[in-house]
């Protein structure tokens, strides 16, 4: 398997994410030192994206969903981009039939929310992609919540 010398790595639910501490913390030396080995490894290219625990400690402070009421059917999103983009829409931004809104970004990550009671068949992603391009990757906000508890000491 890989070893690339990280330490106490940690992966968080089976949704993509690792905790791990390196010496070297340029995340861009960080993300192409770990794409570049996983494709070595699989034999096809997977893309990595890097945030630091002070990032993640900071986006959960902010609460960036605060004034939304959560539902059984209300999903919290948070995008990372690998630049920041800014897109040819006013935010806050709505779908038309009102099912997806992408709520603020703040430079490379977006924040967004579903409501599936409006549509069961939300175009979200798409709208992402449309809006920012293809290099972004999606958390729901519990699992960023999850690695928040994770990182704390």
């Amino acid at each position: 398997m890989l070893n690339l010398k990280f330490k106490n790595v940690e992966t968080i639910l089976n949704s993509g994410n690792i905790i791990f501490e390196a010496k070297n913390s340029e995340t861009e030396f960080l993300e192409s030192t770990i794409s570049e080995s996983l494709e070595s490894h699989f034999g096809f290219k997977i893309p990595t994206l890097v945030r630091k625990a002070e990032f993640i400690f900071q986006l959960i402070e902010d609460s960036p969903f605060k004034e939304i009421v959560i539902t059984k059917d209300i999903r919290l999103y948070t995008s990372f981009l690998r630049f920041a983009v800014k897109p040819e829409i006013t935010l806050p931004w709505k779908s038309e039939d009102g099912s997806y809104k992408i709520l603020l970004q703040k430079n490379d990550t977006v924040m967004s929310v579903l409501d599936l009671s409006l549509s069961k068949t939300p175009k979200a992603m798409e709208a992402l992609e449309r809006f920012y391009g293809k290099d972004i990757t999606t958390r729901n906000w519990n699992t960023i919540l999850k690695i928040g508890k994770k990182l704390k000491p």
